[in-house]
């Protein structure tokens, strides 16, 4: 019932929202790499091909984390000044990608040019007479051609004067005095890449929201490999409700919500079939047992494996909730 359930709810949400990615030819200017990402090799403004072979076509730094942890890609293939580069992929990032304390990080964002699309309320740059369209190229005489330059250089300036530096109409250069905000802002919002929209029909949707399912499910079963294989450390990746709360956001939003308990669903489902006396799984085993032996096991048995399964099925409940009090009490 719960793949069924979670296959429909797949599709339900594509049906009504449909599907939306950036497509990785919209990153003109190539990304910024983040401090992991650095440590896989990448580099301000390399643009990335290739992960494992698999051509990256959407941009998103999960398919990266995704192709090396779940798949064991070995090599990332990016267009480096304009040469094709291939970076090998140290197997231990497959561990350092899915320690708890790099959780949610980021590999690399796209690089983009700082053009103001609207303004914060009380914005400083505002008031100071920076207008929509403007495109800010330095911070206090200091060259920032991309947002996340300046965002890095303003960030810890709080409560200072600064000058911004804008291009006006592709043609006039302009300075402006004014003072950034207590959490180092100035109240401009760039313009976001260009993303695309995927449509579908409920006869389209239905099928494809199966097929996102079953690809979640295998890399959920291919985790569990890595885990076995000890490349994945349990004891980083399990959690417990409170990890579960955490996934749906800080903020509500109905298609993450929906999406989130697909995924959950399928879990469930998952779990369930796992060998353990207790769940369905092990009363698969038995019965495989009673089908290949001819002999049914006693019922003795069964009892004393039933509460075996149940102390499994508390245990792991219980460590991965305690795994989520511990961070919450020393990784504040």
């Amino acid at each position: 019932v719960n793949f069924v359930l979670g296959f429909l709810i797949f599709g339900m949400v594509l049906w009504v929202w449909g599907e939306e990615y950036t497509p990785t030819e919209n990153v003109k200017y190539g990304i910024h790499a983040d401090s992991l990402g650095v440590e896989l090799g990448l580099r301000d403004g390399d643009k990335i091909l290739s992960v494992g072979g698999k051509p990256f076509t959407k941009f998103d730094d999960r398919q990266v984390f995704r192709e090396i942890v779940i798949n064991n890609a070995s090599t990332i293939t990016v267009n480096r000044d304009g040469e094709e580069v291939n970076l090998d992929i140290d197997p231990k990032f497959i561990k350092e990608l899915t320690s708890y304390k790099n959780k949610g990080e980021r590999l690399f964002f796209a690089r983009i040019p700082f053009v103001a699309q609207q303004f914060s309320d009380k914005s400083p740059a505002e008031d100071a007479g920076v207008k929509v369209d403007d495109q800010i190229i330095a911070l206090n005489e200091e060259p920032t051609p991309f947002f996340y330059d300046f965002y890095l250089k303003v960030k810890d300036l709080k409560k200072e004067p600064v000058v911004l530096t804008v291009v006006r109409n592709q043609t006039d250069t302009l300075d402006f005095n004014l003072a950034t905000t207590a959490d180092g802002k100035v109240g401009i919002y760039p313009y976001p890449l260009e993303t695309e929209r995927q449509s579908y029909t409920l006869a389209q949707a239905i099928p494809a929201g199966t097929v996102k399912g079953w690809n979640i499910l295998f890399d959920q079963i291919k985790a569990f490999g890595q885990m076995f294989r000890g490349k994945i450390k349990a004891s980083e990746s399990l959690g417990g409700f409170g990890s579960i709360g955490k996934m749906f956001g800080a903020v509500w939003q109905w298609e993450r919500f929906w999406t989130m308990t697909a995924i959950l669903s399928l879990i469930l489902a998952f779990m369930n079939l796992l060998p353990i006396p207790a769940l369905d799984g092990g009363h698969v085993m038995f019965l495989l047992y009673e089908v290949v032996t001819g002999k049914k096991p006693s019922d003795n048995f069964m009892e004393k494996a039933t509460i075996v399964g149940f102390i499994i099925v508390i245990f792991l409940v219980l460590y991965a909730n305690g795994l989520d009090l511990f961070r919450w009490l020393f990784n504040k």
